[in-house]
Order: structure tokens, then sequence, then C-alpha cells
């Protein structure tokens, strides 16, 4: 990617977000994620605070226009942005996992307690009767 263009660069302190609108020169047109490194490195912020609305590209033309929206913060973009089914379906699978481990950690302590229990009580006291 080259030449590197901002058309647009509007502050917004009600979502504490700047709206960009830049253009990039490419040969093929640039994924989501080398966008959110040129916008990190061309605003010198950290790419999750970066939400990509749109790649635009005009056939015949190797000039591409990005629409996307720079956070101060992850938690500023998290409250504002809309989330996809797939991304929540991500997030929800990842923290179901994080509860798997939990109880499982959770039963693998208290089968070490119960096993230490029925150890103490099953050892031969060495008594006759």
């Amino acid at each position: 990617m080259e030449n590197i263009n901002i058309i647009k660069k509007k502050e917004n302190p009600l979502f504490n977000r700047k709206e960009i609108q830049i253009s990039v020169k490419a040969d093929i047109t640039p994924s989501n994620e080398e966008i959110e490194k040129l916008i990190a490195d061309k605003f010198s912020t950290k790419i999750e605070n970066i939400k990509i609305k749109k790649i635009d590209g005009k056939f015949g033309s190797k000039t591409f226009t990005i629409t996307a929206n720079v956070y101060a913060s992850e938690e500023d973009k998290n409250k504002t942005e809309i989330k996809t089914k797939k991304q929540k379906k991500a997030e929800a699978d990842t923290s179901g996992k994080e509860k798997v481990k939990e109880e499982n950690a959770e039963q693998s302590s208290k089968k070490e307690g119960e096993s230490l229990t029925t150890k103490e009580n099953s050892e031969p006291t060495g008594e006759a009767n």
C-alpha cells in the first residue's frame, strides 16, 4: 500500500472517537488487518481501538476509500459499537471455555479433598478389638 491521504477527519466527543475517511492506493483490496495496522501507525493508537466501517473501491481503480472510527479506548469502542453474531458467539465460546475450566478445577479440588478424607478414614489404626 502506498499513498495514504486523509480525506476527512471529524472529532466526535460524544462517543469519544475520531471519525475518519482515508484514501489508499493499492494493487488489490486491502484486508481489514492491513488497514487497522495502517491506521494504528498513522494515528498512533492501538489496533483494538479501531473499527473499520467500510472499504470502498471503484471498478478499475487502484484507489480505495476507507471509513473507520478511532476510539480513545477499547472500553469506549465496546460501549458504542454493535457486535455481530459471529463476535458474540466467539466471546460466548471463550467465556464458556473459561467457565468449564473453572468448574473442572473446582471438581478436581473437591475430589482431591474427598480422596484425602476417605484415605484417612480407611487407614487401619493398628488396634485390635
